[in-house]
Parts: structure tokens; sequence; C-alpha cells
């Protein structure tokens, strides 16, 4: 989708809600504009693998945000993001994060909340990555790490008590996952061309889409139970050939091809003093495998039932050497029940982390850690530094470091030259 066209349909969306708090008997009690200003840059240190990619970006990024309050219960919020970049016109986008309004109200003993829009729903607890979190869309040209999310219409029902609460999801227009240029790096060799991308329901991108989720707190025990039924947010590749009379096919790039799935969810999180104990997993039905080599070039690997884990958790030592700081010990498992067939790097590592966090008045913050592949051998480094600067201006750096990745792992091995630093300075309103 093209910057004009994503900021036309974004501004569709945003006047359709605001015509909503707009309408006879939702009379407007109060606004609030805040939101965010950021200046970022990225830098890549070593050389590009892959012709036409750059050792840098640079920008600047606007996520205003539009907060519209009701009489009686009712609200509207609209957040579009807005990124511009000078140095890669691939990372320069737009999306609508959020535009809904929310209804809530008393339902016995019980609450009732309603939103209709686009919204951004969060599930999990874990640090690596958040397996059952499937409701929206990966945004990877705003960062590889997969948790960064698009924005997604849905009618989301929340009934709460208790004895916990129960959401329910209807969605529809599903949205294709972001990723970077040919320009860009922490990509694969074959440029990713979303313009031919296919779903496996022939209502494509406007099927429905359901999902569900029990959450509630067991004493020290967080529990969050999740079932989601539609087209999958994790694509499979097609590769796509230019064909020349005479000559053998050549693979000129790669197509995403989203599958209808089912998928059952557990998030638990069990806090015992000053253990943190988490969970995340899954079992997923209709996906399909990576296919390594593929001998058809149609060939999209082949549907595979499979579940997959994320375990571990953290230690936190209070107030070390007589200080307000807390440090954190970090530690966890992912697992992939597909292992080399898997379509992400998760198939089987360790991570291991420390976060520093002073409780200053600046909330500084360091976090370190470090992924290991148990079965490829395949090492990177990871390192953020988070700091307020004033009351309204912070600052936030990360790395990623390639230590070493193998030539067996197919996944990663594109991006063995894409270690990076970057630099966010923010201004919040």
């Amino acid at each position: 989708m093209g910057l004009g066209t994503a900021i036309c349909r974004a501004a569709r969306i945003a006047l359709a809600v605001l015509a909503v708090a707009s309408a006879p008997g939702a009379a407007l009690a109060e606004q609030e504009v805040s939101g965010k200003l950021s200046l970022e840059t990225r830098w890549f240190p070593r050389s590009a693998e892959f012709d036409g990619q750059r050792n840098y970006n640079a920008g600047l990024v606007a996520e205003p945000q539009l907060y519209v309050k009701g009489a009686e219960n009712f609200s509207v919020t609209v957040a579009p993001f807005l990124r511009v970049d000078a140095a890669d016109r691939t990372w320069t986008h737009a999306d609508l994060r959020e535009a809904y309004a929310l209804l809530n109200g008393p339902l016995g003993e019980a609450e009732w909340e309603l939103r209709l829009g686009v919204d951004r729903v969060f599930w999990g607890v874990a640090e690596t990555r958040n397996l059952v979190d499937i409701v929206n869309q990966t945004d990877l040209v705003e960062n590889p790490n997969e948790k960064v999310k698009l924005g997604q219409p849905m009618a989301h029902l929340t009934l709460s008590g208790d004895w916990g609460a129960a959401e329910f999801f209807v969605m529809s227009f599903h949205r294709l996952r972001t990723f970077p240029g040919t320009a860009g790096r922490l990509r694969p060799e074959l440029r990713i061309d979303n313009g031919r991308a296919t779903y496996e329901s022939p209502a494509e991108e406007w099927h429905l889409d359901f999902a569900a989720r029990y959450s509630n707190a067991f004493g020290p025990l967080d529990l969050g139970l999740s079932v989601f039924d539609g087209t999958s947010r994790e694509p499979v590749m097609r590769l796509i050939f230019r064909h020349v009379q005479g000559q053998l096919p050549v693979p000129v790039a790669l197509a995403p091809h989203y599958d209808q799935i089912r998928q059952f969810g557990l998030d638990a999180q069990l806090t015992i003093e000053s253990w943190l104990l988490k969970l995340e997993a899954i079992y997923r039905q209709g996906a399909r495998n990576n296919v390594r080599n593929p001998v058809d070039p149609a060939d999209l690997g082949k549907k595979e039932n499979y579940a997959a884990f994320v375990v571990g958790g953290e230690y936190t030592f209070s107030g070390i050497f007589e200080s307000d700081a807390d440090l954190s010990l970090l530690a966890e498992w992912l697992i992939d029940g597909r292992r080399h067939r898997a379509t992400n790097q998760y198939q089987n590592d360790l991570f291991f982390g420390v976060r520093l966090s002073l409780n200053d008045v600046e909330s500084t913050a360091f976090t370190l850690g470090a992924l290991y592949d148990l079965d490829y051998g395949t090492r990177t480094m990871s390192l953020e530094f988070d700091r307020q600067l004033t009351d309204s201006v912070s600052v936030k750096a990360e790395a990623i470091l390639m230590l070493h990745v193998d030539e067996a792992d197919v996944v990663v091995h594109p991006t063995r030259r894409d270690s990076f630093v970057g630099v966010k300075l923010a201004y919040s309103f």
C-alpha cells in the first residue's frame, strides 16, 4: 500500500469514527490532544549484503492522539501514525493505529465495554516473543522485534466481573505484514512484493475472523486462555519467477500467502516473592511449514498442525547496593514444534538478559540480552537504554549485534551483516 493510499484510508476511517462521536445523543463533554514527535536514526556499521541497501535511516515520526469524551459512557479515540524518512522511501509509511468509539456500562453485577473501529490489542507475558498475541498484524518496517503492531478494524466486546474478563472479537480487512523494501536492511535476499499477496480464503482480506479470550487472576497466578479462527497474521512465502525463453526460470521476488488457521493460546504468569515465572504456549492448526528447497516453484509447503511455547522468567534483586535501583535477571526458552520447518527464526532458542532500573526521577533503565540458537549456533545480542531528559523529552538508544550467523540458518543468514545502532529522541505533548 502506497503512502498516499494509506493516509487516505486512515483519514476516511478517522472521519467515520468522529462522525459517530458528533451524532445526536453523543454530546461532547471534553477533548484532549496528546501524542509524541520523534527524531530517529539508525546506523548499520557493516557494508550491505545486497545491492541497493542503505547504511542508515534518519527521519521524523508523528504519533498524535485525539481523545473525545462524550456524555454518558461514550468516548472516541483517534491515533494515526506517520513516519517520513530522509534516507529510505520504503521506511516512509503511515497507518491508523487507533480510531474507535468506546461505549461501556453496568450489566448486573458485571460491566460491559464495546469498542468499534480500529484498535490495537496486546496479549502475552514473555520478554522475547509473544506467541499468543495474534489479533494485530506485525509492522516489521518499524522494528524487527515483532512488537510493533498495525491497527486492526474490529468489534471488541468485553464482559468483566469478579469472575474475570471475557473478550470477544469480530474482525475483517486483514492487514498485510509490512516488510523493509529493497533499500532497507534486515530483509531476505529477494524483495518481498506485497502487491502479489495471496489468500487461502476466496474472501481474501475481507474474510471474517473471530477471536475470544478469558483472563483472571487466581492469587499469585495471572492466567489467559485464548482462541483465534481466521486469516493468519504470519505469511508463508511464494517464489516469484521471471521466465525467459530458452532459459531456466529465475527467482526475482517473494510473495506472501496467508492461510486460514485456528490457534489456541495460553499465557500465564506466576509471582512468587522476587520471582516472575512466565509461559506462553500455542497450538495452531492449518498453518504451512517453511519450504527450504522447493522442487515445484508453486510449492507453498505443507499444512502442519504444531505447538510452540516460550517458557522462562525473571528474578529481581531490589535495592541493590543500598540504592533505589533494581536488577532483574531474565531467561527464556523458545521452541517451535516444526523446528527446521518453522517460518520464523525462533525454532529452538535460549534467551538470557539483565535489566537495571535505577528507579530515579528520570526513569533510567538499561537492558542487555543475548539470544542463542540451539540448532544452528546463531548468536545475537541486544542492548537498550531509556532515560527521561525532561518532563516531555526522552531518549532511547538500542543496538542489535549479529555476533555469529550459521549459513544453515536460512531465516537469519541474509541479515548477518545487519547489526545496527539506533537513537530516538522523543517529545511528548
